[in-house]
C-alpha cells in the first residue's frame, strides 16, 4: 500500500561519471515495477480504461458509505468487500509481469475472477443460512467447493499483487494444518468463520484502513508531499550534508501517512538521492539514507502504515494510546539517522546547498494550510469525539477543500476522480495481505501452533527475557521479509507477540506488540531481502548489498530501542509517574543514541580509535537503558570520549 505513490519527476542531472550516475525517470519506474508489485498492472486504454476507473471510483464511494452507515452482518459486509477486491485485483494485476498488453485480459483470468468473486458473493447472500448451519456446512459439497475457490482466488491474487514471501509463510502453515486437522474443517474455519480470512485484519481493513487509504490519496493531491520536501530543504538543506538531512526529515513527514517503505523510498528518493550524491555522499550511503528513513515512516504516528489501527484492535486499547506511545521511539529512530548523516558529512567535509537555491521559509509558511487535513484528523481521533472512520471522512472533506483553494496545485474534478480511483486501487494489496494474515491466524488457531511455539521458545530461553527477545527478533525478521506493513504486523501479533507476553518471559502487552512490529518492519532494510534498500540502490546506481548494510547501520536505533522498551516500558510512556521522568528518558536516550551512532561512524572531530568506539557503544547503551545509575554512568563515558576526541583534535591542529 502506498499513499504517496505518484508520478515521479526526472531527478536532477549530474555528471556522467559512474559515481555520479543516478536513475532517470524511466529507471525509477523500472524500480517500482521490480520492487513494488502495485506498479505491475495491466494497461487499459479508451473505453475499457474508463470502465475500470469507474469500478475503482464506485468501490471507494461504496467503502466510505459502508464504513460510516452500514449495519449489515459482518459476514455479508466482509464477503462483499472481498468479492470487490477480487474483481478489482484481477482487473489490475496480470498473471506475470510480461503479460501486459493494452486492453488484454486472458480468458483464464476472467474465469478465476468470476469464480473467486462469485464464491464470496454466494456467501454474502446466503450468510444467515450458512451461519445457522454451523459445522453442518462441512457436509454440503457445494459450500466446500465455494470455500476452496474463494481461498484459491485470494492466494493467486496475493501472488500477483503482494508477492511470494508471504505465500511461503501461508503455504507452510496450510500444509502443516492439513496434516493436523480434517480438510473439511480447515476449509470451513478459513472461509466461513471469523477465525480465518474474515479475521480481525480484514475486518479492520474494511472498517478503518480503506477510508484512510482514500484520505491519503486525496491528501497527496493537495501537493503536501512537495510541501514536506520543500519544508525539509528550508530547515536543513543549508547545513553540512544538507540533502541527506532533507531526506530524513521529508521521509519522516511523508511517512506519517505512508504505508509503503518502497513507495516512500522511490517517491522522495527520486529527488533526494541525486541531491545527496551531488553533495558528495557515496551512492550506497545515499541510497541507504533514503531507504532507512522511508522504512521509518512505517513506525511514525499517526498512521504507522495503517498498522496503528490493527494494534489498537489487537491490544483492545484506544487508537490515541497507540499513536502517543509510538512518538518517542519514532523520534529516536529518525534522530539516530539524522545524527549518523551529520557525522558522515563532517567526516567527509561536505557542505550544504547554497541558501539562495533553497525555498524561503517565509514563502512556505503561506502554505501551512496544507497541514489542515492532518491536524483535523489527529485532533478528532485523539479527542475521541467521533469514530476513527468518521474522523477520516471529515479529514477527506478538509483535504478536498484545501485542494480546491490551493491555486498552485488545484484539485480539479479529474483529480477528484483520480483520488477515488487511487484509493480503490491502493486498497487491493492491503486487503489481500490482510486476508492472507487472516489465513495465517486461522491456521495457528485451529492447530494450536501458537502455544507450541511459545512453549518451544520459553523452553530454549530458559525463561530469560533477553534470550527470548533475541529469538523473537530473529523470527520477526525472517517472517517479515517482503511482507507489507499491515500483514507483517498481523503475522507478528499472532505468532510472536504471545511469546513475549507469556508470564515466563514477562514483557508487557504494549511493549511486546511494539517489539514485534519494529522487527517485522526492519526486514525491509535487513539483507538479504531488503526491498527498500534495493529500491534505494537502484535509484542511486549502487551495490544493493552495500546499501542494505549501510541502511542497517543507519537504522541502528530500530535494533536497540525495542530491547530497551521491552525491558523497561517507561520509554513507551507506560507507568511513567512524572514529567521529569519523561524528560530524563528523552534526553538520556538521545545522548546515548549519539554515542552509538558516533561509534558506528568512527568519526568525532577525528577518527575514533577502536577502544574508544567500544566505550561509546557501552556508554550509549547505558544511557538508553532507563534508570538514573545507568544514565549517569553512560553519560560520564560518552562525555569523556567526546572531550578527549575534541582535545586531541585541537592539539593536532595546533601542532600543524
Amino acid at each position: 500500500m502506498s499513499f504517496w505513490k505518484k508520478e515521479t519527476k526526472a531527478p536532477i542531472e549530474t555528471a556522467p561519471a559512474d559515481d555520479n550516475a543516478v536513475g532517470s525517470a524511466a529507471d525509477v519506474a523500472e524500480v517500482m515495477k521490480k520492487y513494488d508489485r502495485e506498479s505491475n498492472t495491466r494497461v487499459w486504454e479508451g473505453t475499457p480504461r474508463q470502465l475500470v476507473r469507474f469500478a475503482m471510483v464506485a468501490f471507494s464511494i461504496y467503502s466510505i458509505y459502508v464504513t460510516l452507515f452500514s449495519t449489515a452482518l459482518p459476514e455479508f459486509r466482509l464477503s462483499v468487500f472481498l468479492a470487490s477486491i477480487i474483481i478489482m485485483g484481477y482487473l489490475n494485476f496480470p498473471m506475470f509481469k510480461h503479460h501486459v498488453r493494452p486492453n488484454s485480459m486472458p480468458w483464464y483470468d476472467v474465469v478465476i475472477m468470476v469464480l473467486g468473486a462469485g464464491s464470496f458473493f454466494y456467501y454474502a447472500f446466503n450468510a444467515e443460512r450458512i451461519i445457522k448451519l454451523s459445522l453442518r456446512a462441512t457436509k454440503e459439497p457445494l459450500l466446500l467447493v465455494v470455500g476452496i475457490l474463494g481461498i484459491l482466488a485470494l492466494i493467486e491474487l496475493c501472488r500477483r499483487s503482494v508477492g511470494i514471501p508471504i505465500l511461503c509463510v501461508v503455504g507452510a502453515l496450510l500444509a502443516y494444518t492439513f496434516t493436523q486437522v480434517q480438510w473439511k474443517l480447515v476449509i470451513y474455519n478459513l472461509f466461513y468463520t471469523t477465525t480465518g480470512v474474515m479475521n480481525t485484519p480484514i475486518n479492520v481493513c474494511a472498517k478503518y484502513i480503506v477510508v484512510f487509504i482514500i484520505f491519503g490519496a486525496f491528501l497527496e493531491r493537495t501537493g503536501i508531499a512537495q510541501f514536506f520536501i520543500s519544508l525539509a530543504n528550508s530547515i536543513a538543506g543549508a547545513s553540512a550534508g544538507g540533502p541527506a538531512k532533507v531526506a530524513v526529515i521529508s521521509s519522516a513527514l511523508c511517512g506519517m501517512v505512508s504505508g509503503s517503505s518502497v513507495g516512500n523510498t522511490v517517491t522522495t528518493g527520486s529527488v533526494t538521492i541525486p541531491m545527496m550524491k551531488k553533495t558528495g555522499y557515496k551512492p550506497e550511503f545515499a541510497g541507504a539514507v533514503e531507504a532507512a528513513a522511508s522504512t521509518g515512516g512505517q513506525i511514525m504516528p499517526p498512521i504507522m502504515g495503517a498498522a496503528a489501527f490493527l494494534m489498537a484492535e489487537y491490544m483492545d486499547v484506544p487508537y490515541a494510546t497507540v499513536a502517543v506511545t509510538a512518538i518517542l521511539p519514532a523520534v529516536l529512530y529518525f534522530t539516530g539517522i539524522y545524527i549518523a548523516v551529520h557525522l558522515e558529512a563532517r567526516k567527509l567535509g561536505l557542505k550544504g546547498i547554497p541558501k539562495e537555491e533553497l525555498p524561503k521559509f517565509r514563502e512556505l509558511i503561506k502554505k501551512i494550510y496544507l497541514l489542515a487535513p492532518l491536524v483535523v484528523l489527529v485532533v478528532l481521533v485523539t479527542l475521541n469525539l467521533k469514530t476513527m472512520q468518521f474522523s477520516a471522512a471529515v479529514a477527506i472533506g478538509i483535504a478536498i477543500l484545501v485542494g480546491v483553494i490551493n491555486k498552485d496545485d488545484r484539485l480539479t474534478f479529474g483529480k477528484f476522480l483520480d483520488a477515488l480511483e487511487a484509493g480503490g486501487k491502493g486498497t487491493i494489496t492491503v486487503a489481500v495481505a490482510c486476508a492472507m494474515a487472516g489465513v495465517v491466524a486461522g491456521c495457528i488457531t485451529v492447530t494450536g501452533l501458537a502455544s507450541k511455539l511459545i512453549t518451544a521458545i520459553v523452553s530454549v530461553s530458559g525463561g530469560h527475557m533477553m534470550i527470548a527477545l533475541v529469538l523473537t527478533m530473529l523470527c520477526c525478521i525472517v517472517l517479515g521479509m517482503g511482507v507489507p506493513t499491515t500483514a507483517n504486523y498481523c503475522i507478528m501479533a499472532a505468532t510472536c507477540a504471545p511469546i513475549l507476553t507469556n508470564p515466563a518471559i514477562g514483557v508487557t502487552t504494549m511493549a511486546a506488540h511494539f517489539f514485534v512490529f519494529y522487527f517485522g518492519i526492519v526486514a525491509d532494510i535487513t539483507p538479504p531481502v531488503a526491498l527498500a534498500a534495493y529500491a534505494g540502490s537502484a535509484i542511486a546506481k549502487a551495490d544493493p548489498m552495500k546499501t542494505g548494510i549501510n541502511a542497517t547501520k543507519l537504522a541502528i536505533a530500530a535494533f536497540i530501542v525495542p530491547y530497551i522498551f521491552a525491558m523497561n516500558p517507561a520509554m513507551l510512556l507506560v507507568n511513567v509517574t512524572s514529567a521529569f521522568q519523561v524528560v530524563q528518558i528523552v534526553i538520556s536516550a538521545l545522548i546515548g543514541l549519539f554515542g552509538v551512532a558516533a561509534a558506528l561512524n568512527g568519526f568525532l572531530y577525528r577518527p575514533i580509535p577502536v577502544v574508544l568506539r567500544l566505550a561509546l557503544v557501552a556508554g550509549g547503551l547505558g544511557m538508553m537503558i532507563p534508570g538514573t545509575v545507568s544514565d549517569v554512568t553512560g553519560f560520564a563515558i560518552v562525555a569523556g570520549v567526546i572531550f578527549y576526541q575534541r582535545a586531541v583534535s585541537k592539539r593536532n591542529a595546533a601542532v600543524q
